[in-house]
């Protein structure tokens, strides 16, 4: 059980973590009690920690319920722009506590739990989390989700309730393994379905064209049932909706198609249309042509986009306005987000509506369509980029694919008229690749149907624009945007480190929490030995956590003193997690070589998940707990290192691993990683940073200061160089003793001696067809290691340097990018509007 507060210690609680007030926890404690007995049906003699957590999360949810309603019926009466953001992915991890921290319910709940004789950190872990997403991508879309409601927009989140979310890792025998992830196996207590605005989605069928236009007929029906939760701004009472969809068959689904005997298979064949919402493709960066993917992509738009005009069209002022009903406010009323291409038939699926169902002419829908979307890209890996096969669109979507071929004509004579006789310009600005197989580009599509085309931080949207879009920029340049990712500073501080936010609280007020450019004042105490002292033993405490969670949870023991050296994100050969493990390799030989040197104590932490059909990322993840076996047994190297691969990294692990972190991995070769926003996460949460020149980390330089990070290796113009010249991985084995030894280990079987060729693979990969030049950082990088060393022994320098990144953090809240986004490209002020509570009189 959680040990009581001391009276100085509850004093100290100032509202970064809200009011514990005797008339909250009263009122929470009845309304737990009332949960237990009258939603759960159990008493205190038989309820499980399980049904205790289901209690409070209804108790909670209550406090949501009124501000919930009253900002949808604050939204009809204003009739504001309404955001909507499209995303396959939204990587939510758990509602508890964070519902808490916005509500400003925190300490009341820690207060109610404690007198009701409960363990609340025991009841939040509980929780599953809601893992709706692979990485960076779903996790920034649930930070912009955060921002937009605390920012006072009225936005909606829009994409898929999937069955099952992103796999469960498990390690056996240094493998990885994985299993389904039934996070809805004890039920939701966050979502509300709304089968009131169940919505039909057509697949497959004909197209008939008559004179007064196209008519898409014999279709498939699948039903979209939409489930809504609730999504609090921080402390202005606001609530927006993510609206998640579910996929159902229609009673009449396949009976028709079935004598009376077949009645019972009619029924059981209902799954292959609910098989639609079941599970979440694991892929990062990478695109799988499959028929049930573009299912996927499609149902999330078709119901999406019925739900936007429905809304349009039935708003307070809708009926009656002859300009909507024309709908010439369209883009006035509605901006569309596209997070990345997976949302993209949202282009032909509007353009469908209009021209086919509301009867506007071509050009009046296109205009519509155009200043309704905009885009953001996320990658520039050409295997990422999603290209799906004619064939494959014909077959379920015959009346979009005659859209996008129209859509691609008409901008190719635009393209002629613009550079005459530039036939291979035409080739590459096609929407349509020829080839073998005939393919629609859909990042094409989305260039071309939107008015705004951003990338994700200033790096990666100068990359689109000099090279991956480089055609469409030069017809278009005016939609080219930058907009540099974000993360929600509720979520990444107030909740996961609470410690420093308290101590950046009492030294400059809690305001910053909603302003985080407010962390610049923290520049005042770079020298003050009190802060310094109190931000070092902050990060102390978090580490002596986690290390007791280690071992409770996974038997290991690490030396809570030694240098915590961490790279969590998705396994892939671009974030290079080897040349992480070439340098591990590299410090245990020279422990072996020099036994009796002094070494800075270090604990390195990877963790991260591979995709089930990635053989390499795989590889590399039993190549990690395989130096691990011999590192961590070594009686020689004892606790000066030690290698751990944390197994199931997922949202509710990283609030646990980056506010103990000292050291953040952040090595992708220059050039390949779009934006990163752990990189944020851990900056936020003081630890530095060792990194390439590479998405955000160029901001994050700019913003502390190139020399309070661990900066090494290529920039992206050396990259280029080494490509023109032709990158030689046998050179820069044969000229560093060192690396020579590491991979003469890891191909002569030392670190797997009952399978000497497992890792022959990697060699052979990093030796001869290494597209992210491992080897050509390998030096800087080991050097660049060795300043971090050096420096971790001086802890007062260490932490100043810290205090410096906390303080220049500000720009990297995902506040900041969606104002820029509401500004810049949606036409809709960020108001910061505080609605009026439920029980606050109204205006």
């Amino acid at each position: 059980m959680s040990r009581p507060l001391s009276d100085q210690e509850r004093r100290k609680q100032i509202s970064v973590r809200g009011l514990a007030g005797a008339e909250n926890v009263s009122e929470l404690k009845k309304g737990f009690n009332r949960h237990l007995h009258f939603t759960l049906v159990k008493d205190r003699n038989v309820a499980a920690t399980r049904d205790y957590y289901f209690a409070l999360a209804h108790t909670v949810r209550d406090h949501l319920v009124g501000r919930w309603l009253r900002t949808q019926q604050y939204y009809y009466e204003k009739d504001p722009k309404r955001i909507y953001y499209l995303s396959l992915e939204f990587y939510m991890g758990r509602t508890l506590q964070n519902t808490m921290v916005n509500l400003g319910l925190q300490s009341a709940c820690d207060e109610a739990t404690y007198q009701l004789g409960l363990d609340m950190e025991e009841l939040q872990e509980v929780e599953e989390d809601a893992g709706l997403g692979n990485g960076g991508l779903g996790r920034l879309a649930a930070c912009f989700l955060d921002s937009m409601a605390s920012l006072g927009l009225a936005a909606y989140g829009y994409g898929i309730r999937y069955e099952f979310g992103i796999f469960n890792q498990k390690i056996a025998g240094g493998w990885q393994v994985e299993e389904a992830d039934d996070w809805l196996r004890y039920g939701n207590p966050w979502e509300k379905a709304r089968p009131e605005y169940m919505i039909p989605v057509h697949f497959y069928g004909r197209v008939e064209h008559a004179p007064d236009g196209a008519k898409w007929a014999d279709t498939q029906v699948v039903l979209a049932l939409p489930y809504d939760t609730p999504v609090p701004g921080y402390r202005n009472n606001t609530v927006n909706t993510m609206r998640l969809w579910s996929a159902r068959a229609p009673n009449e689904f396949n009976l028709k198609d079935f004598n009376v005997g077949g009645y019972i298979q009619a029924v059981l064949d209902r799954n292959l249309a609910e098989n639609i919402s079941r599970v979440l493709y694991p892929n990062d960066n990478f695109f799988e042509g499959k028929e049930l993917r573009l299912k996927q992509e499609y149902f999330v738009v078709a119901a999406t986009l019925n739900d936007i005009i429905r809304r349009f069209k039935s708003s307070k002022f809708g009926s009656r306005d002859p300009v909507r009903t024309s709908f010439d406010a369209f883009p006035d009323k509605v901006a569309i987000q596209l997070n990345d291409t997976h949302p993209s038939l949202a282009i032909p699926e509007l353009m469908r509506i209009l021209v086919d169902e509301e009867k506007l002419s071509w050009d009046k829908a296109w205009d519509v369509t155009v200043r309704t979307c905009a885009y953001t890209n996320h990658t520039v890996l050409p295997e990422a980029l999603e290209r799906w096969p004619v064939h494959l669109l014909e077959t379920l979507l015959p009346r979009h694919l005659e859209i996008i071929y129209e859509i691609n004509q008409r901008f190719l004579d635009r393209v002629y008229a613009t550079f005459p006789g530039e036939h291979d310009r035409l080739r590459r600005m096609s929407l349509v690749e020829e080839g073998a197989v005939k393919r629609i580009n859909m990042a094409h599509l989305c260039i071309v149907g939107s008015h705004a085309v951003n990338g994700v931080a200033r790096i990666h949207s100068d990359i689109l624009k000099k090279t991956v879009f480089k055609d469409f920029y030069e017809l278009e340049p005016q939609k080219f945007q930058n907009k540099t990712n974000g993360i929600t500073p509720r979520r990444w501080l107030v909740l996961c480190n609470p410690g420093l936010a308290e101590v950046i609280a009492e030294r400059i007020g809690e305001e910053y929490v909603a302003d985080l450019d407010q962390l610049r004042q923290l520049l005042n105490f770079v020298d003050d030995d009190g802060f310094i002292r109190d931000v070092a033993k902050v990060k102390q405490e978090n580490k002596l956590k986690f290390a007791a969670f280690l071992e409770k949870e996974h038997k290991v023991k690490i030396n809570p003193s030694s240098l915590f050296d961490v790279q969590v994100k998705r396994i892939h050969e671009y974030k290079r997690q080897l040349l992480n493990c070439l340098h591990v390799v590299t410090l245990y030989n020279r422990i072996k070589k020099e036994p009796n040197k002094p070494f800075v104590p270090r604990t390195v932490m990877i963790g991260g998940k591979a995709a089930p059909g990635y053989h390499m990322a795989k590889m590399i993840i039993k190549l990690i707990t395989s130096i691990g076996d011999v590192v961590n047994h070594d009686p020689v190297v004892g606790d000066r290192l030690k290698v751990l691969f944390l197994e199931n990294y997922r949202v509710s692990l990283a609030e646990k691993v980056i506010p103990a972190a000292d050291l953040s991995e952040q090595i992708s070769t220059a050039g390949t990683e779009a934006s990163g926003t752990g990189n944020m996460k851990f900056m936020l949460n003081g630890a530095l940073t060792i990194g390439t020149m590479d998405g955000a980390n160029v901001e994050m330089a700019e913003e502390a200061g190139e020399e309070n990070l661990f900066i090494f290796g290529m920039r992206v113009e050396d990259v280029e160089a080494l490509d023109r010249k032709g990158y030689c991985a046998r050179d820069y084995y044969e000229q560093l003793p060192e690396l020579k030894q590491v991979i003469d280990q890891l191909n002569s079987g030392f670190f797997s001696p009952r399978q000497p060729d497992l890792f022959r693979d990697i060699v052979n990969m990093l030796m001869n067809h290494d597209r992210f030049k491992v080897f050509a950082d390998y030096e800087a990088y080991v050097q660049c290691q060795e300043k971090v060393s050096a420096l971790y022994k001086d802890t007062r320098e260490w932490t100043r340097k810290v205090i410096r990144n906390i303080a220049a953090s500000g720009k990297f809240s995902s506040d900041r990018t969606i104002a820029q986004y509401a500004r810049e490209i949606w036409g809709a002020e960020p108001t910061r509007q505080r609605i009026p509570a439920p029980d606050e009189p109204r205006e």
